[in-house]
C-alpha cells in the first residue's frame, strides 16, 4: 500500500548558474503539495512473475491488478549507470523496472508495453492537485516510430476510461500522461473536455476521437540514457471555469504550462494517483515497433494536495446550455434553406 508522509518546510537554495532549473520538491512546495509518497522498488533484481507481484502488493493498484502487459514488466539492472538525466549529481545502482515491446505490437495489450492505475487516497483527502516525477530511459537503439506513451496521471470515479478513445465528459475521469513522437519529441497527452475554443490555442492539437496534444516538440527525449520529467496538474475551480492547470518540467527545466484546461464540471473528480500507461500507439500497425524494444522508469514520486487552481479563467456553458446553442446556430440555415425552397414552389 503506498503509504503518505508530510513534507517539513524547507528552503531550496539554486546557485546561480541553474536559476531556470526547478526540483520538483520546489515545484511542490511553491503549490503547498504537503503530501508525498514514493513508489518503493525491490533491493535485487526480479523476474517476471516476482515483478508482478511486488507491483500489485506495494504499489495500490486499482482492483488490486495490473491491466495489460503484466507479462512485459521486470525489475532489471540500470542499464545505464553512467548516464544520469542532466542536472543529477549521482546515480543510483538500485534495480530499475524495464518494460518491454514486442515487434509489431501496438495499442496498450499483452504485446506491447504495460498499463495500471496506481491510486492513491489513502489519506482520506480529495486531493485537488497532484505532481508526478520520474525518470524514464530508452534503449540506445530505441526507434521512435510515430510515438507512444507514457505515464502521466488522472482522475475522477471511473477508472476505466479517458483513454484508448473513450473521452472524458467533465464527470467520469480524465487522463494526462506524457507521449513521445518521432525523433523523441515530447508532448503532454490529455483526456479532457475540450471547451472554449481550446483546440485553437497555440501549442494546441485536438483529434475528435482520441486525446488533445499539448507543446509538441517542446522537449525531446534522449535514448541511451535517463530522462527526469516533472508534470503538475491543478483541476479547475470552480466547476464551472476553464482555468485548470498542466505544468511539465523536463529535467528540471519547464517545457510548457496551460492554465485554461478544464478537468471536470462536477466535484465528484478528484486526482486519483499514477496511470502507469506505456505502449507504442497510436491504433493501427504503423506505429509497432520493428524489433523488441525497452523503456526503463526509476525514482516514482508524488506530491499531492487539497487545493485546486486559483488561476483567473473563461466559465464554461453546461452541456444543455451547449446544445441549445448548437441547436439555434443550426436552425438559422435551416429555415433560410426550408424558406427558398419554398419559394420555388409558391
Amino acid at each position: 500500500m503506498i503509504r503518505p508522509v508530510f513534507l517539513l518546510p524547507v528552503l531550496f537554495a539554486i546557485h546561480a548558474s541553474s536559476q531556470s532549473t526547478r526540483p520538483a520538491a520546489s515545484v511542490a512546495s511553491q503549490y503547498s503539495l504537503s503530501t508525498s509518497t514514493t513508489l518503493p522498488f525491490p533491493q535485487a533484481t526480479l523476474k517476471n512473475p516476482s515483478t508482478q507481484s511486488f507491483i500489485t502488493s506495494n504499489w495500490g493498484l486499482a482492483k488490486g491488478r495490473i491491466q495489460n502487459g503484466a507479462s512485459n514488466l521486470e525489475f532489471v539492472n540500470d542499464p545505464f549507470t553512467d548516464a544520469p538525466a542532466p542536472g543529477s549529481t549521482s546515480n543510483s545502482s538500485a534495480p530499475v523496472l524495464q518494460v518491454q515491446y514486442l515487434e509489431g505490437s501496438f495499442q496498450a495489450n499483452n504485446a506491447s508495453g504495460a498499463q495500471f492505475y496506481a491510486m492513491w487516497n489513502s489519506s482520506g483527502s480529495a486531493f485537488q492537485s497532484m505532481l508526478v516525477t520520474y525518470e524514464v530511459a530508452f534503449d540506445a537503439d530505441f526507434d521512435w516510430v510515430k510515438g507512444g506513451k507514457l505515464p502521466g496521471l488522472r482522475g475522477g470515479p471511473d477508472p476505466n476510461h479517458c483513454s484508448g478513445g473513450d473521452q472524458a465528459n467533465g464527470t467520469n475521469c480524465f487522463s494526462s500522461r506524457l507521449m513521445w513522437r518521432p525523433d523523441g519529441d515530447g508532448e503532454v497527452y490529455a483526456y479532457v473536455p475540450k471547451v472554449n475554443g481550446i483546440c485553437g490555442d497555440t501549442g494546441v492539437m485536438c483529434n475528435d476521437d482520441f486525446g488533445i496534444s499539448l507543446n509538441r516538440g517542446s522537449f525531446v527525449f534522449s535514448s541511451g540514457q535517463w530522462n527526469r520529467v516533472t508534470m503538475l496538474i491543478r483541476l479547475n475551480n470552480p466547476t464551472n471555469v476553464a482555468n485548470g492547470q498542466v505544468i511539465l518540467y523536463f529535467n528540471d527545466a519547464q517545457a510548457l504550462e496551460h492554465n485554461n484546461i478544464y478537468f471536470r464540471s462536477a466535484d465528484v473528480i478528484a486526482v486519483g494517483g499514477l496511470y502507469f500507461s506505456t505502449f507504442f500507439g497510436g491504433d493501427d500497425p504503423a506505429w509497432a515497433p520493428t524489433n523488441l524494444t525497452h523503456t526503463y522508469f526509476r525514482n516514482f514520486q508524488l506530491f499531492a494536495g487539497t487545493s485546486p487552481s486559483d488561476v483567473q479563467g473563461s466559465k464554461v456553458k453546461s452541456t444543455a446550455q451547449g446544445r441549445m446553442q448548437m441547436l439555434t446556430a443550426l436552425a438559422g440555415p435551416v429555415i433560410i434553406a426550408f424558406s427558398v425552397l419554398l419559394g420555388l414552389f409558391i
